[in-house]
């Protein structure tokens, strides 16, 4: 499973402009019902979801990264987006500190596998530090889909 398998390119932003944990995840949101994947009025319920899920513990995993992730009956396969905060949100990361790169993921009510495969994908490619730094810095959406491109090929 490739990243951009379940991120669409409208899905993706440099510029988050919100500077707290709601304000994110409604970016976020917002992102996906571009693509069209989510219907506008569905919105409040997915946020919902996702807040609540926040509430469990965060998903803000640290190292400036947030994984906001939830499950939806209005959601009918993996669903993912990317934004970049320029200045960084505190989205109660378990290391403290603020976090700059947030994938979201939403999927199916009934489905484990692909939403954990995505997960450990994410994971998996932003534990490189270099990796952080290119996304964080990425100066628009089509060089940070690219830099996504290539890190997966690379890592496939």
């Amino acid at each position: 499973m490739r990243i951009m398998d379940f991120v669409k390119r409208r899905a993706v932003t440099v510029n988050l402009k919100s500077n707290d944990k709601e304000g994110v995840v409604k970016e976020l949101v917002d992102l996906v019902i571009k693509t069209k994947q989510v219907k506008p009025r569905d919105k409040g319920s997915l946020v919902k979801i996702l807040i609540d899920r926040e509430l469990l513990g965060s998903t803000g995993i640290g190292q400036g990264i947030g994984i906001p992730h939830g499950k939806s009956p209005k959601i009918k396969s993996l669903i993912g987006a990317i934004g970049i905060s320029k200045e960084g949100v505190n989205f109660d990361s378990l290391d403290g500190e603020p976090t700059y790169i947030f994938f979201l993921l939403l999927a199916p009510q009934e489905s484990a596998g692909p939403h954990l495969k995505a997960l450990a994908r994410i994971s998996r490619l932003l534990k490189d530090k270099y990796f952080q730094d290119l996304l964080k810095n990425a100066k628009s959406e089509k060089e940070l889909i690219n830099f996504i491109i290539r890190e997966d090929q690379k890592r496939h």
